[in-house]
């Protein structure tokens, strides 16, 4: 039996949209927050690897100064929350041993026993040039992706920002220190009666144009 009907699950995800003004004065509760939390790291990757980590950003003055980074878009300040997806800053042997550790301890099985599995992480991680960033950052956007979906089931408004200055956000935030860097945004909360494209109609190809059968 289905966890949520259809009609439940394409009536929110047709109800979400790319939130371009929110109400300022509505927060998202701390439930649903911790919900949409728990949700976002339950996201897939490859390997279950999870090179990647989500700062959710509260301070109202490095918000400002964030907004100054992300050319000035109301949404850094006025949604209820602000979350960059970061990915891991040159991926290697040691973020393959700590996910290694973590399976260990999870499912309580000898470290050994997950050599092989090792090997086939080190080749991911061992590639060269900006190919291990890159699958880094594809990695994130799967996370962003379920971000997005779980707060439309939860009837929370989102916005997936390209449009910012990376290398200040990483600046501002000192994430490279913390060994990530910011690949892509995403501010929650509740949209504004305001917001115009709230009641725009979505426009997307239909499935016959967009699914492909082989």
């Amino acid at each position: 039996m289905s966890a949520v009907t259809a009609d439940t699950l394409l009536g929110q995800l047709r109800w979400r949209y790319a939130t371009k003004k929110f109400d300022a004065s509505r927060r998202i509760a701390d439930a649903d927050w911790k919900t949409l939390q728990e949700a976002v790291t339950l996201a897939p990757s490859s390997y279950g690897f999870q090179p990647w980590k989500f700062f959710v950003v509260t301070d109202p003055a490095i918000r400002k100064r964030l907004q100054e980074a992300s050319w000035n878009q109301p949404q850094i300040v006025d949604a209820s929350h602000l979350v960059v997806f970061s990915s891991r800053q040159n991926a290697g042997a040691s973020d393959v041993d700590r996910y290694l550790n973590r399976i260990a301890q999870v499912r309580q099985v000898p470290r050994e026993s997950l050599d092989g599995f090792k090997q086939m992480l080190m080749g991911s991680v061992n590639r060269p040039g900006g190919e291990v960033d890159a699958w880094c950052t594809r990695q994130v956007y799967i996370a962003l992706g379920v971000f997005l979906s779980a707060a439309a089931m939860l009837g929370i408004d989102a916005c997936p920002m390209e449009g910012f200055d990376a290398e200040k956000y990483d600046q501002i935030l000192n994430l490279p220190a913390q060994g990530y860097n910011s690949r892509v945004l995403a501010t929650a909360g509740y949209r504004s009666p305001a917001d115009r494209a709230a009641t725009t109609r979505k426009v997307r190809f239909p499935v016959e144009e967009v699914i492909g059968r082989i």
